[in-house]
């Protein structure tokens, strides 16, 4: 399950000049590992047929297109659930507190509920662990993946195969709808969407995020939403 898990983290993760030179490899490692259905390998072929196709600022525009400019398409899982809660940070650091205790080091420029950067994680984990963190926000993967076939990206592939993973360990409770984000609709509002209070990812390790944990915190989120809609 490693090599599926890096090859998808690597496929969603913003295009590169690497990624795009071995786009072959990442398909023959995904064939050879054989974690996916025949019928999830198959709906990534749009995926590798548009690296072998397009040019690579084509392919970087399409992307940011997509996730850079939505909120209903961000890679940041936690933006799904929290918003700009108070509970995000606190939700960010008990996942980078689990990184750190399991010895992964994240890269500086990233947060760790960012979508690429989680998949890595994951791959370093054993097998049943992994099934078991990327079952916790199933829902999201799912919702994610409807969102960008509803717009006929060929990334829905991509979350359509870490739906199908995720699966195999189905969170025990049944999971909340998300928040329905209108996406920005000026430069503006897309900055003020992403401004986040800085978060001090160097805080002493205390009891590391487990799954339970993490399903608990999306959860919360979800339910202190609702209050709030209620309430204003």
């Amino acid at each position: 399950m490693k090599y599926t898990l890096r090859g998808l983290s690597a496929l969603i993760a913003y295009p590169s000049e690497e990624l795009q030179t071995h786009i072959g490899g990442v398909r023959a490692a995904l064939h050879q590992e054989a974690e996916l259905s025949p019928e999830a390998l198959a709906r990534l072929e749009p995926v590798f047929d548009a690296f072998g196709r397009d040019d690579l600022f084509d392919l970087q525009s399409h992307y940011c297109e997509l996730f850079d400019s939505s909120r209903a398409l961000s890679l940041h899982l936690f933006e799904h659930v929290h918003g700009d809660g108070r509970q995000r940070g606190q939700a960010m650091i008990d996942l980078g507190q689990a990184y750190l205790a399991r010895g992964f080091m994240m890269r500086e420029t990233e947060l760790p509920d960012y979508l690429p950067m989680f998949l890595e994680f994951l791959s370093v984990l054993p097998k049943e662990e992994a099934e078991e963190w990327l079952g916790q926000p199933a829902h999201v993967l799912a919702a994610l993946e409807q969102r960008l076939a509803e717009r006929e990206s060929y990334y829905a592939g991509v979350l359509h195969s870490l739906v199908r993973l995720a699966e195999r360990r189905p969170a025990p409770e049944a999971a909340p709808d998300l928040p329905d984000y209108r996406d920005p609709a000026t430069p503006e509002e897309v900055d003020r969407a992403w401004e986040d209070a800085p978060i001090n990812f160097n805080a002493p390790l205390g009891e590391s995020a487990e799954p339970s944990r993490l399903i608990t915190r999306l959860r919360a989120a979800q339910r202190d939403a609702n209050v709030q809609a209620k309430g204003g």
